[in-house]
């Protein structure tokens, strides 16, 4: 059996009462594991707790800390993801009053990324299916993914590491699975995530290094003439760190100094 816990438990399956399977009622976190230790843990539980009082969750952020830690130690190395519902409900999408949310935690291998991937640089497929505006959910990591899973149907081939994906008034809002940053004379960009979006923890890393070495950061609306102003432009995101990107449809860029050095301090991070 796939290691994985339930409210700090083993067990391979889960009550059909549960309000994540019914209407997606709960966040998730994709965690890199390395030497049974949990990377970038304070950034992924600030996001949870984020969450917990949009939704109104009541959350035991210690006691999710304290199993995360000890779960990791079990797995060595990996990805453990953590999904947090609000727990068995009835019938109706009023959530009781007295619900328990459940923790659930399931270990993963590392995923097999191409090195030439963060080296040489991935091509972007330009996706059609649009993010929808929701800004009380916009920058969770909320269990409501279909469009992402709908984005990730839209290619198939090998030429495209990952998707880049616009809102329905094509301001560019990130990849499918991780975050996108441009750089255009020496200045990091990256979309306000304020309407949709995922606020990855990468992202927020990133930010938080940019400050730290003096490097001028902006969020901003972002449209497809930005891209084509751009220097560089890259992705990003907990697991793999940095995928410089060679282009997207018919725009192009190279390998920048600038996503170079990043790379350079994420993977110190991550120890990849």
């Amino acid at each position: 059996m796939t290691l994985c816990w339930v409210d700090g438990v083993a067990a391979d399956s889960l009550s059909v009462k549960d309000r994540g399977l019914a209407y997606g009622d709960g966040f998730f976190e994709t965690i890199l594991v390395k030497s049974g230790q949990p990377l970038l843990l304070q950034r992924h539980l600030e996001r949870l707790a984020l969450g917990g009082k949009r939704l109104g969750l009541r959350l035991d952020l210690p006691l999710i800390e304290r199993e995360c830690r000890s779960f990791a130690s079990q797995m060595g190395q990996g990805v453990m993801k953590l999904i947090v519902t609000r727990g068995d409900g009835l019938r109706g999408y009023a959530p009781g009053h007295d619900a328990q949310p459940r923790r659930i935690l399931q270990a993963s291998p590392l995923p097999a990324y191409p090195q030439g991937n963060a080296e040489q640089g991935v091509r972007l497929y330009a996706c059609q299916t649009r993010l929808a505006e929701q800004p009380l959910l916009a920058g969770l990591k909320h269990l409501n993914r279909l469009e992402q899973v709908i984005a990730r149907g839209e290619w198939q081939d090998s030429d495209h590491a990952e998707g880049l994906m616009r809102d329905t008034c094509g301001r560019v809002i990130e990849g499918v699975f991780s975050n996108l940053f441009l750089i255009k004379g020496g200045v990091l960009l990256t979309p306000d995530l304020r309407r949709c979006g995922v606020a990855g923890v990468m992202r927020a890393e990133l930010l938080a290094l940019a400050e730290q070495t003096s490097i001028p950061a902006r969020e901003l609306d972002l449209q497809m003439s930005d891209l084509q102003k751009a220097d560089e432009v890259f992705v990003c995101n907990s697991v793999y760190g940095i995928w410089p990107v060679r282009g997207v449809e018919r725009l192009n860029w190279p390998v920048g100094p600038l996503t170079r050095k990043l790379q350079s301090l994420v993977r110190g991070l991550l120890d990849i």
